[in-house]
Order: C-alpha cells, then sequence, then structure tokens
C-alpha cells in the first residue's frame, strides 16, 4: 500500500471519528438532565431547551461553514472550528448558572457546525463512487456511535453531584483532534467522480468553485427539496427519542427503584437499545447495489425502512419492564452487569431490546442513503452548502420534535400519569415517519433527472479543461 493510500485511510478516519462528536455533546445531556437541572436549581424542561439550542445552532453555522469550504483550505477551517467547540465545551463544565451554560452551547454549536459541512465535502471526494452509500455508512454511524458514547460516558463517568467530568473529557479528545488534523491530506475537488478521473490523472484540477448567487439553484432543485422535506419530517422524530431514557427512568421507578439507579440504567438502556444502527453500513450497502441498477433504488429502498420503523418503536414504547431485578449497588459496573443479565433473563426486557434492535436498524438505513443521495444530485462544489442547508432542515425537525415532546407532554399528562404519558407522546411523534417515507418515493422520479444533469455537467467540464 503506498503512502498516498495510507494517507487517505488515515484522512477519512480521522473525520468519520470526528463525526462522533457532536452527538456524543449531544448525548451527554438526557442521562444527566436531572443532574444539571438539581446543580443549577432550573426545571428539567430548561435542559431540553438547552440540547435543542445546541442543535439548531450547530446546523444553522454548518451552513456558513459550507459555504466556506467551497472557497477556503478546509484542513485550516476544521481546525479553527474544532478549537472553538473544544474550549466552549470545556467552558460548560465550568458552568454555574443555566445563564452561562446555555451560552457556552451556543458557542459550542457554531464550533460543531464545521464538523458537518467540511466533513462531509471531505469525505465524498475521497469516497469512491461505486462505495458511496456503505462508506458514508460509517460517517453516519459514527455520529449514532457519538449519541451512544455520551450516554455511556454520563452514567459511567458522571455522578448525581458531578455531571460536568464528561464534558470536561469531551474537550480533552478536542484538543487531541487538532493535533491528528496537522498529518490529513486534503483531497482535490471532485477526486471521486469517475467522470472527471481522466482529468485528475492528467494533472489538472476541477476548479469550479461555489459563488453565492448559486444558493437560489440548490435550494430549487426538486431532489433537494424532497431530501429537505424527508430530513425535516425524519428529525421530529428522531429528536423526540432523545427523551426515551426519560421514559425509562419512570419505568425503572414504578418498579421500585431510586432516581440514583433509574439514571444510571436508562442510560445504560439508551445506549444498548440503540445497538442496532451497527447494520448502517449493510444497508448503505444495499443503497449502492440498488442505485447501480436504476437511479430510483436507494429511494424506494430506504422508504420502506423508515416506514417499519415507526410500528417497530411503537411496540417497544408500550412493552413494560415488569419483574426488573437490578442491584442497588453504587458500582456503575455492577449495574451495567445486572442489566445485561436482566436483557437475557427477563422476557419483557428481552422483547423491548429485540424490538429496538429491529427499530434502530430499520432507522439507521435512512443516514447512509440520504447522504450518498445529496451527493449524487448536487455538483462537488455544492455539496457541502447543500448538506448545510439540509441539516437546517435536519435540525429544525429534530429542535421541534425534542422541545415540541416537551409541550405536548404538559397537555397529555393532564389526563394520564407516568410512564403512559412518556408512551403515548412519543407514540404520537412517531407519526412523522409516514411523510418521510412518502418524501422518498416521491424523489424517486427526480433522482433520475438529477443525478443525470450532475453526470452530464462533470462530463462537459472535464471536456473543456
Amino acid at each position: 500500500m503506498n503512502t498516498l493510500n495510507i494517507r487517505m485511510i488515515y484522512t477519512i478516519f480521522v473525520f468519520v471519528a470526528l463525526a462522533a462528536f457532536d452527538n456524543i455533546i449531544i448525548g451527554l445531556f438526557p442521562p444527566l438532565f436531572s443532574s444539571i437541572a438539581k446543580d443549577l436549581n432550573v426545571n428539567i424542561s430548561a435542559l431540553g431547551m438547552v440540547s435543542a439550542v445546541n442543535i439548531l445552532v450547530t446546523s444553522i453555522s454548518s451552513v456558513y461553514w459550507g459555504y466556506l469550504s467551497g472557497k477556503f483550505n478546509r484542513k485550516k477551517l476544521i481546525i479553527i472550528g474544532t478549537i472553538l467547540w473544544s474550549i466552549s465545551v470545556f467552558l460548560t463544565s465550568r458552568s454555574s448558572t443555566y445563564a452561562q451554560l446555555f451560552i457556552f452551547q451556543i458557542f459550542t454549536g457554531i464550533g460543531l457546525g464545521c464538523i458537518a459541512s467540511i466533513g462531509f465535502s471531505v469525505l465524498t471526494d475521497y469516497i469512491p463512487h461505486k462505495y458511496r452509500g456503505m462508506l458514508l455508512s460509517l460517517w453516519g454511524m459514527s455520529q449514532g456511535f457519538g449519541g451512544i458514547a455520551g450516554a455511556l460516558m454520563a452514567s459511567l463517568i458522571a455522578t448525581a453531584t458531578n455531571w460536568k467530568k464528561p464534558f470536561e473529557i469531551v474537550s480533552i479528545i478536542g484538543f487531541f483532534l487538532i493535533i491528528l488534523y496537522l498529518f490529513i491530506k486534503e483531497p482535490t475537488l471532485g477526486e471521486s467522480e469517475p467522470e472527471l478521473q481522466e482529468l485528475i490523472k492528467e494533472g489538472y484540477e476541477y476548479n469550479y468553485n461555489i459563488e453565492f448567487n448559486h444558493f437560489s439553484e440548490i435550494a430549487s432543485k426538486r431532489s433537494n427539496i424532497l431530501l429537505f422535506f424527508q430530513g425535516f419530517f425524519m428529525n421530529i422524530t428522531t429528536g423526540s427519542l432523545i427523551w426515551l431514557p426519560t421514559l425509562y427512568i419512570s419505568k425503572i421507578q414504578h418498579q421500585g427503584y431510586s432516581s440514583r439507579i433509574a439514571i444510571v440504567v436508562s442510560g445504560y438502556l439508551f445506549a444498548l437499545f440503540q445497538i442496532g444502527g451497527l447494520s448502517s453500513a449493510f444497508f448503505g450497502y444495499l443503497g449502492d447495489v440498488f442505485q447501480r441498477k436504476t437511479y430510483k433504488g436507494r429511494a424506494l429502498l430506504t422508504s420502506f425502512f423508515v416506514f417499519i420503523t415507526a410500528p417497530l418503536y411503537l411496540a417497544m414504547f408500550i412493552t413494560p419492564m415488569h419483574n426488573l431485578s437490578l442491584t442497588n449497588s453504587n458500582n456503575s459496573y455492577l449495574i451495567l452487569i445486572s442489566v445485561l443479565k436482566q436483557i437475557v433473563i427477563n422476557p419483557w426486557m428481552t422483547v423491548m431490546f429485540v424490538l429496538s434492535v429491529f427499530a434502530s436498524a430499520a432507522q439507521s438505513a435512512n443516514t447512509p442513503n440520504w447522504l450518498a443521495l445529496i451527493t449524487d444530485v448536487n455538483l462537488p462544489e455544492h455539496r457541502g452548502t447543500a448538506f448545510s442547508v439540509a441539516n437546517i432542515a435536519n435540525s429544525l425537525g429534530r429542535t421541534l420534535g425534542n422541545v415540541g415532546i416537551g409541550y405536548l407532554l404538559v397537555i397529555v399528562s393532564k389526563y394520564t400519569r407516568e410512564p403512559n404519558n412518556y408512551m403515548i407522546t412519543l407514540i404520537i411523534f412517531q407519526l412523522f415517519l409516514i411523510p418521510s417515507a412518502l418524501s422518498y418515493i416521491k424523489m424517486a422520479k427526480s433522482n433520475v433527472k438529477d443525478i443525470s444533469e450532475v453526470k452530464s455537467t462533470l462530463r462537459q467540464r472535464a471536456k473543456l479543461t
């Protein structure tokens, strides 16, 4: 293997690892909501607002980072962004008031915006075209792992009286990433496109940059519009799932356990019950196979899995945690062992685990294929910006799901008690997966037109150089 390939693999590895960090920070919050709320003397619902604002600011700032990535050195931009979010996460760990926490998480979001847009732009220039869905799934999976890692860190490292340690650790890792960036290789724009291979081999560069007036072209493309809508509706549902630890806590406490045990166990369950997301690479590979047969294939395949996600989650929500037997130890590792034991020997927990694995697996089909489609339907210089604009739609949906479920919960709670109020509210938010699946079906036809136009444009530009 030559030095160039090693450096390429190293660069892909670094950016895939980087993609986890916005979700690690998001994943840290849910298991710590009650601890942070108690320490800062605020209502627990206020913490949902902090998490939602972080998500929204991250997505809005990513548009500007994406625009910059089409004009300037991406390596320097990612270092600047990482320095910003690392410092802000460290300051979050020093927050002594709600206002400080809120402000530092806004600056964290501004820094994190560079991860989505610039990371996506770099990877799409490196990843071979025919493996686009499968390899982009690693980028998507790392984000899922980030959420799991964040939840596990919160459960293993934080205590009821010290919620700050996990944020300190994440900020230190962020500074370590800056060192890793020094050795990455920035790819040539459009390097992975088959239509540009001969051009690049001959030593030429693809010298087309994004201009401000290209925004209207990106925003008006039919496939992009439908991808924006699909992401918006999908993320309303996935945004609501940040409340799953709260549902688990309520169910565990109704089995007679203390809030301390319930908080720790909920973090473990939140992580373990998302393990189906590991199948993302397989669904990305399936998308590649279907897309090689027809440009409609990826969209139609993903619509099916998005649709069946809803009934699987619904069944998981309503399954009770009867006969729960957990250790009352203060040792987090012993608690984890008792949770794993319950999943094996307690049929109610086994059913919940199996349903959650299938639900998270079906849900995981969305990310790699959505990423591959937004790559396929946009020109290389437009991808960072197109992804960033789409990410706003995604984050608006996630924010709506994150915050909206809190407001709906207040209404539902007037008519039923815990944990039924959480179950009913989460079930209602699964309905948004229906228009999400329909958006994929609608875009299948426009994918054929828009992908063909991109390929035609690249072939023409390669001849003109």
